[in-house]
């Protein structure tokens, strides 16, 4: 999901408010040394799936679902009709006697637990017709679902539980790759505007269907939970990978953009969007496929009643999404990839978002954005990466991203490279997002930041949505998320968080955990080479976060437990401060249980000055850290972080002047 400064800063302005509005907090307790540097136990064990470097283990297995899909979208019900064949094979250890679905459309049942515990379906924005009675659906209508193993096809015993599916299996699925195939026909009501993440709406022209969650796609099976039915209330997914073919009927008239490839453009497109299409290929300029005076032109479509296929192709995918409609402006543009391999940015759009300072731009940063994340941290894999103007807003599957029709300036760019950050957060590596949302928005926010200093020599920089929200001063702004007193702790079930914090403690905590590792305790080359590693060691695979933590230390080269207990597992705050001086001797003490390494600034009463940097081993066994110059000159102030890098807790105690 996107960041948006004013929201930023709407939600830390009422955190901090509620925390403040309290009363004075209680006093600090004096630092506790043990309690910090206590030996630190990751969350999941060491084993031969998992390795003691973070790496998977010598065992480590996965399963795989590979998806044949054939949906029709019903424009006058507005209704999907699809049938669907999943064959999934069972690389695991273990005998399967059941598998699990998850079946998200139920999330829009008046009966769903995300509606009864109240949860939603979250959007970046809300419009009219969400005002009122909240709508709901039916959810999944399933006509048929069958087994089959072998030769033989048996319709499946199954049970459906809120948005999870139960298939009990006649016969087990053997492990170390056995192998089955599910045949399921369903159809179910495309929910309106109100759906957020999958909807259809009208735009000026006529109507955009954005398709998510659009088909019952399996549960992960792993070495750390077994089944991981985590139902769906809101929060984001963790899906199988495998293989996806994909075949979009719709009326002759609409354009579709999908994940993956589009394999038959000549069944589908007229020669001339054949011929631009191919020069996109090409072409580091934006080419226009389909200009905005075609739209709804007789000539712009291969035929002018009846319906057209549309298929997809895509590899190593978890999951795949499309945006449909009568009225899209579509252009493209080559993507540069390392190695000299080329990707292709694309978007659709209607015609009121066409505009310079406006949707005319998109393709450019989606360009942008997947040549900078594929330089820096790993080369995109995909063949197109897709920016599409809808209703679903601010929204992120692999290979397209949900974006809004009024975006424009610095938040349509800030937007597109946060949602094309996803792809390498969480659809390449991985993570549990229901479990770990650090992991999928922490992560994704982090790396949006050097897409934004350097696009167009930082033009839209410096996004910062890490350390602080527009206006406010690096870091304090993230101190109103420390300092509530309610604020859970980054490792946290994302569908627990209090819902004016998620964006804060997920997005904005999780980021800022990595900009400290990189900036402050680490170092740029340190973090840097550690994080590729990662990156290259889980993708396409399922990490956790103490595969992450283990990784970090391990390539990092520095024992970091007290980190990953102070930031991660606890919202402990660092407070240093300058207790005394007493001619050419300073005294710092540590007021909180939180530990970061600090930059120290003395001046002399004789001009001169000196930094130095306090290791986080400074407070190993102690509170208290008395230091006095080489040649004892007199001291005139000190400063602690001059710079204003770090999360201190009290700022009014860092600066001291001598008497």
């Amino acid at each position: 999901m996107p960041f948006s400064c004013r929201v930023f800063a709407l939600l830390l302005t009422a955190a901090g408010s509620l925390a403040f509005a309290q009363g004075s907090l209680p006093t600090a307790p004096a630092y506790d040394p043990v309690k910090t540097f206590a030996p630190f136990t990751m969350p999941d064990p060491v084993n031969a799936y998992r390795s003691s470097n973070g790496a998977p283990g010598p065992s480590y297995w996965q399963n795989e679902a590979d998806y044949d899909l054939r949906p029709t979208i019903d424009t006058v019900n507005k209704q999907l009709n699809a049938t669907e064949t999943i064959t999934y094979t069972n690389n695991s250890p273990d005998v399967l006697t059941s598998l699990w679905l998850h079946v998200e459309q139920n999330i829009y049942r008046k009966d769903s637990r995300s509606r009864l515990a109240g949860g939603a379906v979250r959007s970046r924005r809300r419009s009219d017709e969400e005002s009122g009675p909240r709508p709901s659906s039916e959810g999944y209508a399933f006509d048929t679902v069958e087994v089959e193993s072998g030769k033989q096809r048996v319709k499946a015993d199954y049970l459906i539980s809120d948005t999870r599916m139960q298939i009990r299996l006649a016969e087990p699925l053997k492990p170390h790759g056995g192998q089955l195939k599910i045949h399921i026909k369903y159809h179910y009501q495309i929910p309106g505007v109100w759906g957020g993440r999958t909807s259809w709406g009208k735009s000026k022209q006529g109507e955009i269907y954005d398709m998510a969650q659009w088909y019952p796609r399996m549960c992960v099976y792993d070495d750390l939970r077994g089944w991981d039915t985590l139902p769906y209330l809101g929060s984001e997914f963790y899906l199988e990978y495998g293989h996806f073919d994909y075949y979009v009927t719709v009326p002759s008239s609409f354009i579709v953009a999908g994940s993956g490839e589009l394999v038959n453009p000549k069944e589908v497109l007229t020669a001339q969007q054949v011929t631009r299409l191919e020069q996109a290929k090409s072409s580091d300029a934006t080419v226009m496929i389909l200009k905005p005076e075609e739209v709804g032109k007789a000539e712009s479509r291969p035929k002018q009643d009846g319906t057209l296929t549309w298929h997809f192709h895509m590899d190593k995918t978890r999951d795949v999404a499309f945006s449909a409609s009568p009225v899209f402006v579509w252009d493209g543009a080559k993507i540069n990839l390392p190695d000299g391999k080329t990707s292709l940015a694309m978007s659709v759009y209607p015609p009121e978002s066409v505009g310079e300072d406006a949707w005319t731009k998109s393709t450019e940063y989606v360009k942008n954005s997947v040549e900078n994340f594929s330089k820096r941290w790993y080369p995109y894999p995909y063949p197109a990466a897709i920016n599409v103007a809808g209703f679903s807003t601010g929204m992120e599957y692999p290979g397209i991203v949900f974006d809004g029709i009024p975006d424009k300036g610095s938040f349509l760019f800030w937007v597109t490279a946060h949602e094309i950050g996803h792809d390498w957060f969480p659809m390449i590596v991985g993570s549990n997002e229901r479990r770990n949302a650090f992991m999928d928005e922490g992560f994704n926010t982090f790396v949006d930041i050097f897409e934004s200093d350097e696009y167009a020599g930082g033009k839209y920089g410096p996004k910062r949505d890490s350390e602080y929200s527009a206006g406010g001063e690096p870091p304090d702004m993230i101190l109103k998320v420390i300092d509530d007193p309610v604020a859970p702790p980054v490792l946290f079930s994302a569908d627990g968080y209090p819902g004016r914090l998620g964006h804060p403690v997920s997005y904005f905590k999780g980021a800022y955990g990595n900009v400290l590792l990189r900036e402050q305790i680490l170092g740029p080359e340190r973090f840097d080479w550690a994080f590729r590693k990662y990156i290259r060691d889980w993708a396409f695979k399922h990490p956790s976060p103490s595969d992450f933590f283990r990784a970090m230390q391990s390539e990092g080269g520095e024992d970091l437990g007290w980190f990953w207990r102070g930031w991660y597992e606890n919202n402990w705050k660092f407070d240093l401060a300058v207790e005394k001086i007493d001619g050419a001797t300073m005294t710092l003490i540590n007021k909180n249980q939180l530990v970061l390494p600090a930059t120290v600034e003395v001046k002399f009463k004789d001009g001169t000055s000196e930094r130095f940097r306090l290791p986080w081993e400074t407070w190993l066994t102690k509170g208290q850290y008395v230091w006095s110059s080489d040649d004892k000159k007199p001291i005139a102030s000190v400063t602690i972080d001059p710079d204003h890098k770090l999360p201190d807790d009290d700022r009014s105690d860092n600066t001291k002047s001598a008497e």
